[in-house]
């Protein structure tokens, strides 16, 4: 699903306009990243968590010349699914 399917979905299902769906979920979005910005979890009851995880660097090895190359660390999303999200996958 794309953002513009979803928009329409969000536009269908509330019965609002697809620009007040749009700016919906840009704000969610937005509120979403904010949070993870600032080191927040975000979770929703049910259907999962978002939050960050530090990765450490490390080692790695271009594919193409066999060459060592450093990974810095750097911090990542992470989404975890709740569990009325991995049941109703499961079916």
């Amino acid at each position: 699903m794309t953002k513009d399917e979803m928009i329409a979905r969000i536009s269908t299902d509330s019965g609002i306009s697809k620009k007040q769906a749009s700016a919906a979920l840009e704000s969610f979005m937005s509120g979403i990243t904010t949070q993870l910005k600032d080191g927040q979890k975000v979770s929703f009851a049910g259907f999962g968590t978002f939050a960050c995880s530090d990765r450490k660097a490390r080692i790695g090895r271009n594919p193409q010349t066999g060459d060592k190359i450093n990974i810095p660390a750097t911090r990542v999303p992470v989404f975890k699914a709740g569990k009325h999200l991995k049941e109703a996958v499961r079916k």
